[in-house]
């Protein structure tokens, strides 16, 4: 799963760091201001790729995936992006879980036959 959802929030930083651009064109909002929420949220994809597998690190994944859709009252491209990526971030929980459960499985599998097979 860790990788799944890493790949996916490595997508998402550089999401970010491009809406950032376009968000400084507009006149409303001050630059340090959008570089501030840009840089907390880029911070905060990098962190989540080692926290993922820890509790609460999905979680945190989705707050950041319902920010990126509220963003774009900001940057209206970002109400797709944001959707797009929310779909990937629950494709990548969803099927990363099962990868995992799979590995473990032939893990297991691996283990009982070699203690099998040391018996004989």
């Amino acid at each position: 799963m860790r990788t799944l959802c890493a790949s996916t929030l490595i997508g998402e930083f550089f999401v970010i760091g491009f809406a950032g651009l376009v968000a400084m064109k507009d006149p409303a909002l001050s630059a340090s201001t959008v570089w501030l929420v840009s840089g907390i949220a880029m911070l905060l994809c990098v962190l989540l790729c080692g926290m993922v597998t820890r509790p609460g690190g999905v979680a945190l994944g989705w707050a950041l995936q319902i920010a990126l859709i509220a963003s774009g009252i900001f940057v209206p491209t970002m109400f797709f992006m944001g959707a797009v990526f929310a779909a990937l971030w629950w494709a990548s929980v969803h099927f990363g879980r099962k990868v995992d459960e799979a590995k473990a499985r032939f893990a297991a599998q691996a283990q009982s036959s070699s203690s099998t097979a040391d018996a004989a």
